[in-house]
């Protein structure tokens, strides 16, 4: 299935469960009251259709019913983030995407992976030409909705197309500098 890209950012996972806490679909939310376009994809399509009816109803945020159609609905280069349990299910959707996706394209790990989990990957998607970010964060179902601390690192190249949407969306310091920069 095809489909026109209109959104700026990808996020896969949002119904995992955090310390009982939604932190996919407030991410998304928080992403999109800073003006950018979401689209969003969970493996149970349901959950889509449901957050897209409900919380999400009246924003820009757009949602996919397959990996194909998720992809085909982002901007180049693509942004994707995965918000899925640490470990195999990691791999597991990189493995589904990387069919779909193109030589700059960025993977985005927001599950809390054991580090020698994301330098694995990291190597992997390289070797594939793909930009692949670890990315801590912190901060709960609050600061995910209104700003967490965000701590990216992997392919510097990544960070210019990543820098604009992470720091509009992070907590911010007193003075106003985001809890966000390139680690």
């Amino acid at each position: 299935m095809s489909a026109e890209p209109v959104a700026d950012f990808g996020l896969i996972g949002l119904a995992v469960m955090v310390c009982s806490l939604l932190l996919g679909q407030n991410l998304i939310l928080n992403i999109n009251d800073h003006g950018f376009t979401v689209c969003a994809f969970n493996r149970t399509v349901s959950k889509v259709d449901d957050f897209l009816q409900n919380e999400a109803k009246g924003t820009n945020i757009v949602g996919a019913q397959s990996v194909e159609e998720f992809v085909s609905k982002l901007k180049r280069p693509r942004k994707i983030m995965l918000l899925v349990k640490a470990g195999s299910a990691v791999d597991k959707f990189i493995e589904t995407l990387l069919p779909y996706l193109e030589e700059g394209d960025i993977i985005i790990d927001g599950g809390n992976s054991h580090y020698p989990d994301t330098q694995r990957r990291y190597e992997y998607l390289t070797s594939k030409k793909i930009m692949f970010v670890g990315c801590g964060v912190s901060g709960g179902e609050e600061g995910a909705r209104y700003g967490p601390s965000l701590m990216p690192g992997g392919n510097p190249d990544a960070w210019p197309h990543l820098k604009p949407i992470f720091q509009a969306i992070a907590a911010k310091a007193p003075d106003g500098a985001p809890c966000c920069d390139w680690v």
